[in-house]
């Protein structure tokens, strides 16, 4: 393995633009840039936006911020490229962080540069998109000679960066930065987040290792599209199946060696092995996020991984109250990347992919591919997930698919809240003790929604004379309906104004029999489950207590709520920092009791001073346990 060598500066950057430093317990990192030299990179100097044809890459240089300074590390992901702060002098050691990381000086051995895709956005072909805040510095060899990809986010504009700055605001930079991680720490393949970083112009970067291609995605093979026939755009290198060809050598054979080495003398049946494992892993990752209520947000093609990660952290969402429709997303509004949308929209992609994969994967191998596979895939791994987050260890029987949807519905007809209802079946005891039993519907149901919380979550959000002149429109002009609204949204509107209505008539204790009468029926079916199992082994004592072992390892305690990344971010925004470290140090251990703030609290002179509104802010906001049901004033939040 190579040792990095100095970057050479190199003409056409931005005025200003980042100098290359050895850096001190950052100077050990070893780039080996394959990517770059696999791929085409395109010759021009014009740092500007413009169409990039012909190229996979286009050369960047990050531009400098003014007084950089560390909002939080992740150390365990920093550990990979082998990297460990020296606990001596952990002042000099952020400073070093953020001025590295933040783009100002280059590592030595980094390559900036700017990645070109396409994408299919909200289900339309959107031509030329690419790295227009993100600027890929190389990739770093680690200390078991694994390799890692390295990228800035935020560090200034690239060719692809169109209107925009190349910038990242500090809300977003924090919500991905902890996102990345606590999906990590969750189990779920992910993009990883080393570093958060501000500057005095509230401008932050963030870099994010990856031990495959971050870079390369589902719309990366997108840019040999013709002109489409819905939107009139086309990609930038149209008719180039020679670097189509070179796409497929560099990502097989970097990134699955095993179909590399098992198809090389047949490059169909190689790529058709190449796509089967790509269609089954985005199974078994949605399958992922099902299990936990995991709503990304923004499912484009140009969001998808092409070694199935969870990447582009933006207007995700875990889920709180279960509602198979939930958007996380603010700018949804015809609902495409609802929870429930989210396995029919990543095999969608899938068949976006594939076309974009002909002629050196025939269409009618991969669409094969993908009927055969995708859908039997997402139902084994979202199963044998379920079982597990159930505890049903022992056996493996076809009544469990329908005691899953059946809790399903228990938890959406009662308002239950997803992470915390799951973590409470733990505790569920088999025996048929009437007083046990009625203590454990206390707990269930002090996980479900109030009167309150109902009355704000199906409050109608149309004006009635807006929608009275929508229904109207529907039945005179459909035509000119089509282009306003959808059949679905008012009839989801409608339900609201139902559910409303009868939520004014539903007293608290009402809802609380009722919401108990619901669990109890379910309850005793997961009871009579559970005791197939006990009658199926020799020693119910040691079934008993790794069934709860394996639902404590699956059922989270902690998830990144949107209320508790809210507090977060305010804290930051007032300058204080502690609070979105406080948080990483429990989505670090989520599964690991932590029941208050004290409890993984930095000790405050390590922390330093704290803005003093900041801190008032969030002692108003703190008093609830990380684990709790949001308050009412979260479901203001609206992400976008």
């Amino acid at each position: 393995m190579q040792q990095p060598a100095a970057l050479p500066a190199r003409p056409g950057g931005p005025e200003g633009g980042a100098q290359a430093g050895g850096g001190g317990w950052l100077g050990a990192l070893r780039f080996d840039n394959l990517a770059l030299r696999s791929l085409p990179v395109d010759a021009s100097e014009d740092g500007g936006p413009r169409a990039v044809p012909g190229a996979c890459f286009c050369r960047v240089r990050p531009s400098p911020l003014q007084n950089p300074r560390l909002v939080a590390m992740s150390l365990p992901a920093l550990a990979l490229l082998g990297l460990e702060a020296p606990a001596a002098d952990r002042e000099a050691a952020e400073a070093e962080a953020a001025l590295y990381f933040s783009g100002n000086r280059l590592l030595a051995g980094s390559e900036p540069a700017a990645h070109c895709y396409c994408g299919h956005q909200f289900g339309s072909f959107a031509g030329q998109l690419g790295d227009g805040a993100a600027m890929y510095l190389g990739e770093v060899l680690g200390p078991r000679g694994e390799r890692w990809e390295v990228q800035l986010k935020g560090a200034g504009l690239t060719p692809f960066s169109r209107q925009a700055d190349g910038r990242k605001v500090l809300r977003s930079s924090i919500r991905e930065f902890l996102c990345s991680e606590a999906m990590f720490h969750l189990g779920i393949p992910t993009t990883r987040a080393g570093t958060c970083v501000t500057s005095d112009s509230k401008v932050v970067r963030d870099i994010f290792y990856d031990g495959n291609p971050k870079s390369e995605r589902f719309g990366s093979f997108e840019i040999f599209k013709p002109t489409d026939e819905y939107t009139g755009r086309k990609g930038p290198s149209v008719n180039r199946n020679d670097i189509r060809i070179q796409m497929l050598d560099y990502v097989i054979s970097a990134f699955y060696p095993e179909i590399q080495e098992a198809y090389s003398d047949n490059s169909i049946q190689r790529n058709a092995a190449f796509f089967k494992e790509i269609t089954k892993r985005t199974a078994r990752l949605v399958a992922e996020w099902q299990c936990v209520g995991f709503c990304h947000g923004v499912l484009n093609t140009d969001n998808m991984s092409i070694v199935g990660l969870t990447i582009d952290y933006g207007p995700f969402g875990f889920m709180d109250r279960y509602d198979p429709e939930h958007i996380c997303n603010g700018s949804d509004n015809t609902g495409r990347y609802a929870y429930n949308k989210q396995p029919e929209i990543c095999k969608w992609n899938l068949g976006k992919l594939a076309e974009a994969l002909v002629p050196e994967l025939p269409l009618e191998i991969s669409e094969l591919i993908l009927e055969e596979e995708y859908d039997a895939e997402f139902e084994k791994h979202y199963l044998q997930k379920m079982r597990k987050k159930l505890g049903l260890i022992q056996l493996e029987l076809e009544e469990d698919s329908k005691l899953v949807s059946e809790l399903l519905e228990t938890m959406h007809l009662t308002g239950g809240d997803f992470t915390n209802i799951f973590y409470s079946l733990s505790s569920f005891s088999v025996d048929s003790d009437p007083s046990k039993l009625e203590d454990f519907l206390d707990e269930l149901t002090s996980q479900c929604a109030s009167v309150e919380e109902l009355k704000v979550a199906f409050k109608p959000q149309m004006d009635p004379r807006q929608l009275s002149m929508m229904l109207m429109l529907a039945q005179s002009n459909p035509q000119l309906f089509a282009l306003i609204g959808t059949k679905a949204n008012i009839n989801k509107e409608l339900e609201r104004i139902e559910q409303f209505s009868k939520l004014q008539q539903l007293t608290a204790a009402d809802l609380l029999s009722r919401n108990k009468r619901h669990w109890k029926e379910w309850l005793e079916k997961y009871r009579v489950r559970l005791q197939k199992e006990i009658e199926s082994v020799s020693d119910a004592d040691a079934w008993n207590t790794d069934h709860v072992k394996v639902m404590n390892s699956n059922n989270p305690k902690y998830i990144l709520r949107n209320y508790i990344a809210q507090n977060a971010i305010e804290a930051a925004e007032n300058g204080d920092f502690s609070e979105v470290r406080n948080v990483l140090k429990l989505l670090e251990n989520p599964f690991q009791e932590a029941e208050d703030l004290r409890e993984v609290k930095e000790d405050a002179e390590e922390e330093g001073a704290t803005a003093t509104a900041a801190a008032c802010a969030q002692e108003t906001r703190s008093r609830l346990p990380y684990c709790s049901k949001p308050p009412l004033w979260a479901s203001e939040l609206c992400v976008t």
